[in-house]
């Protein structure tokens, strides 16, 4: 076991973790799964849910809980169990009003008695998004919904709206206080993203949260995009990877080797072993 081992190791996954083709290198598994191994909390937090995370992390012997959808869940890494969970309060559907009267039609992730969804209207949804949900084919959380009002059933916990940036941004800067609000373009399809999620869910609450669940005293995170910088205002230390955005490496202790030259493991294996 590694000597004073009382930091919690963060990293996001798209742009810094996993390569640009959405996998990750047998030397990152290796360097992660060693150290793991002797003791070190090492953890990923993502925009991803629980399911295409782990897919992606195939190989990867994170053992401590896990944080996806940006900060909305942490989930138990052995048992599946969420450890900490936010949800939307009834006022999100005035939001949702404003979206279809504008003519987006979002992806609404939610649990539909007890089950967990992502719903979306097939006739309405338009074709970046249509691209986004052809990744998901075979999911078992595909839902397809008939109509406005079987879109919002459920216990909300996830919006995602993909359109122009021209319709999106007005949507940005009235709710961006209100709610946890994510505008950037996506780094694989370059299309714009609008993600609004509950308040109280970020990745610096639930990694707060993480790190008094573990009893640590230390947070070190890697990141490469905006969504991060919340993340990286609570860490002791933090890195940006070289493919960031300059926002980002404004906000690092240091800027480290990119997500294709394995940045984050080349760090840890030179710090930590």
């Amino acid at each position: 076991m590694l000597e004073n081992n009382d930091t919690l190791y963060v990293s996001d996954l798209d742009g810094t973790l996993l390569r640009s083709d959405e996998t990750l290198s047998q030397y990152t598994i290796d360097v992660i799964n060693k150290l793991t191994n002797k003791g070190i909390y090492f953890s990923y937090a993502t925009a991803r849910s629980y399911i295409t995370s782990k897919k992606v992390t195939a190989g990867l012997d994170a053992r401590i809980p896990l944080i996806v959808y940006n900060g909305t869940f942490v989930i138990d890494n052995q048992t599946e169990e969420i450890l900490i969970a936010n949800y939307f309060k009834p006022d999100i559907l005035a939001v949702l009003d404003e979206l279809f009267d504008n003519n987006i039609y979002p992806v609404v992730y939610s649990f539909v008695d007890g089950k967990e969804c992502f719903s979306f209207i097939p006739e309405k949804i338009n074709n970046g998004t249509r691209a986004f949900l052809d990744t998901r084919k075979g999911d078992k959380r595909w839902r397809e919904a008939e109509n406005e009002p079987d879109l919002i059933k459920g216990n909300l916990f996830y919006i995602t709206c993909i359109d122009s940036k021209e319709k999106l941004e007005p949507l940005y800067k009235k709710y961006k206080d209100k709610y946890h609000v994510v505008f950037q373009e996506d780094i694989y399809t370059k299309e714009q993203w609008l993600e609004i999620m509950p308040k109280e869910a970020s990745k610096s609450n639930a990694i707060l949260q993480l790190k008094e669940y573990l009893g640590l005293k230390r947070v070190v995170s890697f990141g490469d995009a905006l969504n991060d910088i919340d993340m990286f205002k609570i860490s002791d230390e933090a890195y940006a990877v070289e493919n960031s955005f300059d926002e980002l490496k404004r906000e690092a202790s240091g800027v480290i080797g990119s997500n294709n030259e394995d940045g984050v493991a080349r760090w840890l294996s030179s710090n930590l072993s």
